[in-house]
């Protein structure tokens, strides 16, 4: 006789891509996005968050459908509907934003462990990253996304953060329910940041790569091929994608909330980096809410740093055709393993480099949202395609929400572009 699992610990396990890819949206970057614009308009931006969760949630939940009905993965999905050196190119631009982002991720957990405990942040930075890769390469895949899904509940500290400092509930319900803007060149600048930051193309690669990973694992078939679990297996994804992305940005709607109401109130404006947001939190809102705030940087590292080097190994493995999946030993797909290290590297040989990391955070979420545009495109019409999807197809109002997402995306591109050249 099966012992029954307690309420908790069932409904976490039948939380899966959707949750992993939610919470690694919450990455170092992020969470510096977000503390920017906490920092520099209090509460006023707060809207953005709600209004990108049901964009973030129909694109999101396209991708991971393409997956499990086709057994095949975005980016060769993505090659049956976009010219190929339009695909190779989404590839190669999405390489170089998650390598930018690794980079960026690895020295922000270095200098969070630096402010906890002192010492070299380059050398925290390095064991971390080293740590996360080899986990990543020698760890099979159906342990591996257990790791995974712990390390989502380190976001929780920005929760608990929340409720160390003073809060003005009524205003925060208030500018997150109401829009509130004065449209000058720094606020439009910063709604293109969060929304760029929220729905991010290394998003879409993994999960559409880790349901085709849960349906290899549980030897199934892909649902074009045997229908007959499809409701309950489109049920499970509905279900996932929406708290993983519900997930996502609650903890973003805290950690931009934290920032409103300590260090917007305070006077300090100018946030750059996440260690920084960190650092600045101490003397307002006191140790504790330091601590957390510097634990979460790490953990969402952990969890964003496989995602951004699998993401990219995935969408370049499968425009190839090689063996990809982290389910596989190293030997058994060398290429796979090797773009995944490449990107460790290169992300890395960063901290030792000239470039600016804020300038280059800037020019990855320039490419990120360059990217989103046609690949978006791409996957609705993937998603709208009987050919690819059977009797599968995503329903209207799915996509229609997922072209709205399109639509908003590429508004933030022009902006961004128009605001730029203002400068």
């Amino acid at each position: 006789m099966s012992r029954r699992l307690p309420p908790l610990v069932a409904f976490f396990r039948r939380l899966g891509p959707g949750l992993i890819t939610g919470a690694a949206d919450d990455d170092p970057s992020g969470i510096a996005t977000y503390s920017q614009a906490g920092a520099r308009f209090g509460t006023e931006l707060l809207w953005t968050v709600v209004l990108t969760l049901p964009l973030m949630t129909a694109i999101q939940s396209i991708c991971a459908r393409i997956g499990r009905v086709t057994g095949q993965g975005l980016a060769a999905n993505m090659r049956r509907v976009l010219p190929g050196w339009a695909a190779y190119g989404i590839v190669l631009l999405l390489f170089i934003a998650n390598t930018v982002n690794i980079g960026a991720n690895i020295a922000a957990m270095g200098a969070a462990v630096r402010l906890v405990t002192g010492g070299n942040a380059a050398v925290f930075a390095i064991g971390l990253a080293a740590g996360s890769l080899l986990l990543q390469v020698f760890t099979p895949y159906h342990r591996y996304v257990d790791v995974l899904k712990w390390l989502t509940l380190s976001l929780f500290a920005y929760v608990g953060v929340v409720f160390t400092v003073q809060i003005d509930w009524a205003a925060a319900a208030r500018d997150a329910l109401w829009p509130q803007l004065d449209w000058s060149r720094e606020a439009v600048i910063t709604v293109v940041a969060v929304f760029g930051t929220t729905i991010s193309p290394y998003l879409f690669f993994w999960q559409s790569a880790q349901e085709v990973e849960e349906e290899t694992l549980a030897g199934a078939a892909p649902l074009k091929k045997d229908p007959r679990p499809a409701r309950r297996e489109l049920d499970r994804i509905a279900f996932d994608t929406y708290v993983g992305m519900g997930f996502s940005n609650l903890i973003a709607f805290f950690i931009m909330l934290t920032t409103a109401s300590t260090l917007h109130v305070a006077g300090i404006t100018e946030i750059s980096t996440s260690a920084q947001a960190a650092e600045a939190l101490r003397p307002i809102a006191g140790d504790f809410a330091f601590l957390l705030f510097s634990l979460g940087i790490v953990g969402a590292g952990l969890l964003a740093l496989p995602v951004l080097a699998g993401s990219a190994a995935y969408a370049l493995g499968e425009l190839r055709g090689w063996r990809v999946g982290l389910e596989r030993k190293p030997q058994n797909a060398p290429a796979f393993y090797g773009v995944i290290a490449l990107a460790y590297g290169l992300g890395l040989l960063m901290l030792f480099s000239p470039l600016d990391p804020i300038q280059a955070l800037f020019w990855s979420a320039v490419l990120n949202g360059v990217i989103a545009v046609p690949l978006m495109a791409a996957t609705l019409i993937v998603a709208s395609s009987r050919r690819r999807m059977g009797d599968f197809t995503a329903p209207l109002g799915l996509r229609l929400l997922g072209w709205v997402a399109t639509g908003v995306m590429a508004t933030a591109v022009v902006l961004m572009f128009v605001f730029q050249t203002q400068a």
